[in-house]
């Protein structure tokens, strides 16, 4: 059992920033892919940024360029940093650890933090 908490969420005007973090409860990084999802009202939730535990990132193409995903090893903590916000990044936010090789069944999800972007 992992447990993740999200924080760092908001209400930020357009063209801001805010940097969202993700505790987990043991290190876990060396055996999960780290992601960061969203689900904005009346939409499907999407996969934001992952590190993997190789510690190579991906975005979705709507924020590339605007978020950062990274990682405190020592803190047990992922990071989503979020510059030129904008209002459709409005959305409940969280936190994934997927197992990876021989783990990749495991799955975990934080409780999510709500991150609104006003116009």
């Amino acid at each position: 059992q992992v447990q993740l908490v999200e924080s760092g969420g908001g209400l930020v005007q357009a063209g801001g920033s805010l940097r969202l973090s993700c505790a987990a409860s043991r290190s876990i990084f060396s055996i999960s892919a780290m992601g960061w999802y969203r689900q904005a009202p009346g939409k499907q939730r999407e996969l934001v940024a992952i590190i993997t535990s190789r510690g190579s990132t991906n975005y979705a193409d709507s924020v590339k360029g605007r978020f950062t995903i990274s990682r405190d090893n020592a803190k047990n903590t992922v990071y989503l940093q979020m510059n030129s916000l904008k209002s459709e990044d409005t959305a409940v936010y969280s936190c994934n650890a997927r197992g990876v090789g021989l783990l990749r069944d495991l799955d975990y999800w934080g409780q999510g933090t709500q991150v609104t972007v006003s116009s």
